[in-house]
């Protein structure tokens, strides 16, 4: 790693936009990804709207509407430190299990939603055969969602124990 902070601070930023368009190629809103990308790189997790708003060079209004799709998905939360004037937005201590955890409430609803569905025009239709298979493939994920859960904080913790010895 460099020494110089400016050519740090070149790399990072450089990083940052690279992250955020693999984040893009994948689905993500563009504002979004960038501020989640911001996020990731600050050594806290933790910034302001104006730092993000510099950092990135985009308009408050930019980061107010990323900031609040990251918190509708479950990435992002926004808080203010003790004497602290301004809001900051953070990074979820446990971000990708946060994440799941609030997929895994839609993908209950969205089995509930099929089975309803199911219910009106019946299971024998191509469209009851479609949402038959939409209700199995949530309430499948729904089941093995703890499973991983589970077994993702046992390697994590394996991990970070072998990382501190």
């Amino acid at each position: 790693m460099p020494d110089d902070p400016d050519t740090v601070a070149s790399a990072t930023a450089r990083f940052v936009e690279k992250l955020a368009l693999g984040l893009s190629d994948m689905g993500w809103p563009r504002m979004p990804a960038r501020v989640f990308a911001a996020l990731m790189m600050n050594d806290d997790g933790r910034m302001t709207a104006r730092e993000l708003a510099d950092a990135l060079s985009i308009s408050p209004a930019a980061v107010s509407g990323a900031v609040r799709y990251l918190d509708q998905v479950g990435l992002v939360a926004r808080e203010r430190l003790p004497g602290a004037r301004r809001d900051s937005y953070r990074l979820y201590d446990d971000l990708w299990y946060a994440s799941l955890l609030k997929r895994d409430r839609m993908m209950k609803m969205w089995a509930e939603t099929a089975t309803e569905g199911i219910e009106l025009i019946g299971s024998d239709s191509p469209a009851g055969h479609r949402l038959a298979e939409m209700r199995d493939f949530f309430e499948f994920f729904v089941a093995e969602l703890p499973v991983l859960f589970d077994r993702w904080h046992e390697r994590r913790d394996t991990e970070n124990r072998h990382r501190t010895t």
